[in-house]
């Protein structure tokens, strides 16, 4: 078996020690474990042999969102360095405790994506998230951030961006999703800290949790390089979406009110009318107690995929229909 060199660990990033036209492959040391060991993120830098913008991609910021990490991993084979404009900074995995236990959280019960940037001097989970934020983040121009679903969930392929934002808007359509969401950047996010920074960023949701699906990795490949391209850092033609994009204006949860065996009936990118039943809610011996209906006309963006329900399940994320 052929042995790999583990790259270097390094602490901080700095694009001009690294050599143009090559692909660096690299550990940043972001924290130390109990036993005193580094923690560090896989960073992959492709720098080009012309200087130009950054572009950011991220994934696995949840510990069990590994959809991205394939996206990112084929990317690295197809880019030649030799032919690039600027700097690709990917990072695979984020979250790497979370990774580790393919776990959604950090390992103080903390969702990093509602933390950023973070805290110099806060609790363990703030302290990452400032560190990764304050030495990955702050060195690029655009941000697409890689997710999934979360744990008993499934999505469309679909995209959060402020579409007012003329730069994120493009970013967005580029991708060829099933839904774009108009969905202002959220404090905490980490889409919503580069925003701070006024950098264009947005958030893509690749599919289900602790799977690869080939179908959405292969849709989210051709969105990134339809992104390299239009930024001028490679040359190529960019993919046209050849099925119309559904927008929305925004969108939000349905929940359950009581407890029980749920079935939730629409898939993923149906539309929904005002009034039509969604979901049945039966007790342990099989009799309905409750159904649910769409309070109004939408999209299906994802939905829940675990009968097990307590009070205040969540149903189905409904996207409205932009007019």
């Amino acid at each position: 078996m052929k042995e790999v060199n583990q790259p270097p660990i390094i602490r901080e990033i700095d694009f001009d020690a690294l050599e143009s036209g090559k692909t660096h492959k690299l550990w940043l040391k972001l924290i130390d474990d109990p036993l005193g060991n580094p923690v560090a993120v896989p960073v992959v830098i492709i720098k080009g042999k012309e200087p130009g913008k950054v572009l950011g991609i991220t994934a696995a910021v949840h510990g069990n969102e590994i959809n991205g990490i394939p996206i990112i991993q084929r990317m690295l084979r197809k880019v030649d360095p030799a032919e690039l404009k600027g700097i690709i900074l990917a990072v695979p995995v984020v979250n790497i405790p979370s990774f580790e236990r393919k776990k959604r959280r950090f390992v103080d019960n903390v969702d990093l994506n509602h933390i950023m940037p973070g805290n110099k001097k806060g609790n363990v989970s703030q302290v990452y998230a400032y560190r990764f934020f304050h030495k990955v983040i702050k060195n690029i121009d655009y941000l697409l951030d890689l997710h999934t679903a979360s744990g008993g969930r499934i999505n469309s392929f679909y995209v959060r961006a402020d579409m007012k934002n003329k730069i994120a808007s493009k970013l967005a359509k580029l991708q060829n999703p099933d839904i774009i969401v108009h969905n202002p950047p959220a404090d905490g996010t980490l889409r919503g800290a580069a925003n701070a920074l006024n950098i264009p960023a947005i958030t893509l949701e690749v599919g289900n949790p602790n799977v690869f699906q080939n179908s959405m990795i292969k849709t989210g490949i051709t969105g990134l390089f339809n992104v390299i391209y239009q930024l001028g850092m490679l040359d190529g033609e960019i993919v046209p979406d050849h099925s119309p994009v559904i927008r929305c204006s925004s969108s939000y949860w349905l929940y359950t009110n009581r407890g029980g065996i749920l079935t939730v009936l629409p898939s993923t990118t149906k539309i929904v009318e005002k009034g039509e039943k969604v979901a049945v809610l039966r007790d342990i011996f099989g009799s309905i107690i409750e159904e649910y209906f769409s309070p109004e006309r939408g999209v299906v963006i994802g939905k829940s995929v675990s009968p097990v329900n307590q009070s205040g399940g969540r149903i189905l994320h409904l996207g409205l229909l932009r007019k």
